[in-house]
């Protein structure tokens, strides 16, 4: 993977996995924190997101197979997917397909949210999981696996920085820079979708 193909593929990630606009959420959930606690819980999150996107990139193909998905009709679904959530960020509106108002309400009372609902399905949600399968089929398994693993990695550190920054950025940004951010987000992960719907649709078609 070429350095330009890589660095391309790190910001494709890091726009799906969207931890800026989690930052928010993450301070709402963890109001309640001592700062080493907040910090703990950032830190167990982005491990529990890099677990889920390496075993998704391990297995995907696998669960495509097993339900007889083509590669063609998931880069379409997961393109369509993208779609709607790149809409919503520019509408600074909340994704549902990350986290429904009920599973909101229902994280505020829960004891220990690093996991559920942070890692899932707040950062590794079903565009991140989707973005790593399809980024896991590109290549050969060995050793373009390794690539996807690092690449997982940087993401995950830069979500963790979002999340441990997350005080001082919202207040440097406030309310307005947080969806000015998320509108440029969303404008990106648009174009990552039409290229999935593109992509998937020339290789129907072909088929």
């Amino acid at each position: 993977m070429d350095p330009t193909t890589l660095l391309k593929t790190i910001v494709a990630l890091v726009v799906v996995v969207e931890p800026i606009g989690a930052a928010p959420v993450f301070l709402t959930l963890t109001q309640h924190q001592a700062p080493k606690e907040r910090q703990r819980t950032a830190r167990r999150a982005t491990v529990a997101v890099f677990l889920i996107l390496f075993i998704s990139a391990l297995v995907g193909k696998l669960i495509l197979e097993l339900f007889g998905i083509s590669l063609a009709s998931f880069k379409v679904a997961g393109g369509i997917l993208f779609l709607f959530m790149g809409l919503e960020m520019i509408n600074a509106q909340p994704s549902r397909s990350r986290q429904t108002p009920e599973e909101a309400e229902e994280a505020e009372h829960r004891d220990d949210i690093a996991i559920v609902p942070l890692a899932l399905p707040l950062l590794a949600g079903p565009g991140a999981i989707g973005s790593v399968i399809l980024l896991a089929q590109k290549g050969p398994f060995f050793p373009h696996i390794l690539w996807v693993t690092g690449v997982i990695a940087v993401v995950c550190f830069t979500a963790w920085l979002c999340l441990r920054m997350a005080g001082p950025m919202g207040k440097a940004l406030g309310k307005t820079g947080m969806n000015i951010l998320n509108r440029i987000m969303g404008l990106i992960v648009v174009a990552v979708a039409v290229e999935f719907i593109i992509g998937g649709v020339k290789a129907l078609w072909e088929a």
